[in-house]
């Protein structure tokens, strides 16, 4: 069993179920706080009942993320010991920015929005509802930071093999960074809004009518249409900012393997990297050059020219189409559902039915792209500066090949928990419909607290 694999698996494994959970806490703070926002300014309850709602969902979902992410991070010592030895100046430093600026003000505020509704002012509600927003985001930004990096690392030298910081600056700031980030919080927005739209549409399936209802699906359905072509445009940039910078990654993606004009944009194919060729190709003339070059005969790279140094065709190629096809069905589902709430002010039936399921596309896309973002980087670990190879650690094939089980098995359960206890807080809401979040409050000025009970 080859330890190198058996950990490039084990690492995709961990890092693809915490990404679900940061993917929604993202994007689901800033949606909690609108909902309180609005309570604040109209005084309905309704409101307030969405808020308590889906701050459930936001809990649960970082409680789960945090375990995911203390067992990804132990990995980078057992697994990977060389990615610290060799970049461990850069990457420390921003991991514990992540940690101070961040974590701790997630954690700290989170128990104000859960527990404090009925022991803080309003203001204060408001204000930990806006710091737990806030603090999701800085986490993304420090994340995003270090991965970008990774792919165009900027900003630093070697000494004796080891990378050390020049520019700060530099290294936050590097080539990828800023659409990265952009890509990835419009990512996040479209988890949490249709998961927002997903959750409420299946309270209405099972015949739940009430005003909290209607209010976050709304919220969800038009927060999903307005991101959808704001990412569209993101994903445009961001695919030409790493054509700029890392050209066999997008060769990859379009499996293309000769550098030429007039590149066919590849709908479905097999490719088959022992021939350098694409089996069963479905593409349509000119529109690859036309997308990354903007022109008919605009050239673009091919994978023969990177031989032995792009990533694995098949892997990128397919999982950049379904990142696509994902988003395509976001943006017709979104504008129909936004077409029949905002202009007919019904809800068909089939439209909601359509949206139960779309409540876990953004966990699709973003997995999808994700894997094109990794798998389109080897075989380097950092770009240019360490080889995945280089990093993995003295351990056995059979010791990672257990823990690798044992992980799968835990995640496995997880999800299904997870996913189980969603559709059992829609079910609950489902039936609750507009009851008071407390009667205590119903009469309550917004700047002032309610006693607790004794």
């Amino acid at each position: 069993m080859d330890p190198l694999l058996l950990s490039r698996i084990q690492f995709a494994a961990n890092i693809s179920f915490h990404i679900l959970f940061p993917a929604i806490t993202i994007s689901l703070g800033w949606v909690l706080l609108y909902f309180k926002l609005q309570y604040n300014r109209t005084g309905e309850h309704a409101w307030m009942r969405a808020y308590f709602t889906f701050v459930k969902v936001f809990a649960l979902s970082f409680a789960l993320g945090v375990v995911s992410g203390v067992t990804m991070s132990f990995q980078f010592g057992t697994n990977w010991p060389g990615f610290m030895e060799k970049v461990g100046n850069i990457a420390g430093p921003l991991l514990a920015y992540e940690v101070l600026t961040a974590f701790f003000l997630e954690a700290v505020f989170l128990g104000i929005m859960l527990f404090g509704f009925r022991r803080v002012s309003n203001r204060v509600h408001t204000l930990a509802t806006f710091l737990v927003a806030f603090g999701t985001t800085m986490s993304a930004f420090w994340i995003l930071a270090l991965n970008s990096w990774m792919h165009t690392p900027a900003g630093f030298e070697m000494r004796d093999g080891v990378a050390y910081p020049t520019s700060w600056f530099e290294i936050v700031f590097n080539p990828s960074f800023p659409w990265r980030l952009v890509h990835m919080l419009l990512a996040s927005g479209l988890t949490a809004a249709f998961l927002v739209a997903g959750f409420s549409a299946l309270r209405y399936v099972l015949g739940d009518r009430s005003a909290s209802m209607w209010k976050a699906l709304k919220t969800g359905v038009a927060l999903g249409a307005i991101l959808i072509p704001l990412q569209i445009f993101a994903g445009d940039q961001h695919g030409l900012n790493t054509l700029e910078h890392q050209p066999a990654k997008v060769a990859a993606m379009e499996a293309n393997w000769e550098t030429r004009g007039n590149v066919p944009l590849v709908l479905f194919a097999i490719p088959d990297e022992d021939a350098r060729e694409n089996r069963f190709e479905i593409a349509v003339p000119n529109v690859a050059s036309i997308i990354l070059k903007h022109s008919p005969s605009g050239v673009v790279p091919g994978l023969n020219d990177f031989e032995g140094e792009h990533p694995p065709v098949a892997p990128v190629f397919y999982a950049f189409r379904i990142m696509v096809g994902v988003g395509m069905a976001m943006l017709l589902i979104s504008w129909t559902a936004a077409f029949y709430l905002f202009r007919r002010k019904v809800l068909p039936n089939w439209v909601a039915y359509s949206l139960v399921p779309m409540g876990l596309s953004g966990w699709v896309a973003v997995l999808a792209g994700w894997y094109v973002t990794e798998i389109g980087r080897q075989p380097w670990l950092v770009t240019g500066v360490l080889r995945t190879g280089e990093a993995v650690g003295p351990v056995s094939g059979g010791q990672v090949a257990l823990s690798l089980a044992g992980y799968l098995a835990l995640y496995a359960v997880l999800l299904f928990v997870y996913l189980g206890v969603l559709v059992y807080m829609a079910v609950k809401a489902s039936k609750e419909g507009d009851e008071e979040p407390d009667p205590a409050v119903k009469d309550r000025p917004l700047d002032q607290p309610v006693e607790a009970e004794a």
